[in-house]
């Protein structure tokens, strides 16, 4: 917690504060859940729940680790392989790698520039869309058709963009709140 500015009072400590705290720390994983709950949609083809998820995940843990920790990635990743009816195990696995390996790179990231984050995430997800098909494949004894994964592989990437401005606005709101 930062000292307040110079002529500035310290807000006093109270219920309403926690909440408040509490609130910002838990937004990053809540919203990304209810981002994946909106998005079930009954199309035919790949849906949008993994173009959701994996960007949400990609980005808090790049920018606000603390606030999407290990067990919140699992727990979505757990979300949207009941939402999607697939077998448990691809979604959470995809999330959790994305998670762990954006932390490992989270101090050269950090400090690129917005093309270089995205093709970052793009080979990011290249690895999680190949690890659902591979996990898939195996857990349903045959392989499936890879067109999908293509597709979905290709919706991932292009909603980032639009997804990153968003998450972008709501975590400098959470910054100027907390400053």
């Amino acid at each position: 917690m930062r000292p307040p500015a110079p002529g500035r009072t310290e807000p006093p400590a109270g219920l309403l504060r926690r909440l408040d705290g509490w609130a910002r720390a838990a937004f990053p994983a809540s919203f990304t859940a209810l981002l994946l709950i909106l998005a079930v949609a009954p199309i035919d083809g790949p849906g949008l729940l993994l173009a959701i998820a994996l960007p949400c995940v990609f980005f808090w843990s790049l920018f606000r680790p603390a606030a999407m920790p290990a067990p919140a990635v699992f727990l979505l990743g757990l979300l949207h392989d009941l939402l999607v009816l697939a077998p448990l195990g691809p979604g959470i696995l995809a999330l959790l790698l994305c998670h762990g390996l954006v932390l490992r790179l989270r101090g050269s990231l950090s400090r690129q520039g917005f093309l270089l984050v995205w093709l970052a995430f793009a080979a990011v997800a290249g690895l999680a869309v190949l690890l659902c098909y591979a996990l898939t494949a195996l857990l349903m004894l045959r392989l499936p058709p890879p067109a999908p994964g293509l597709v979905q592989f290709a919706i991932t990437v292009g909603l980032y963009p639009a997804l990153a401005l968003l998450l972008t606005q709501a975590h400098r709101a959470m910054e100027r709140a907390e400053g």
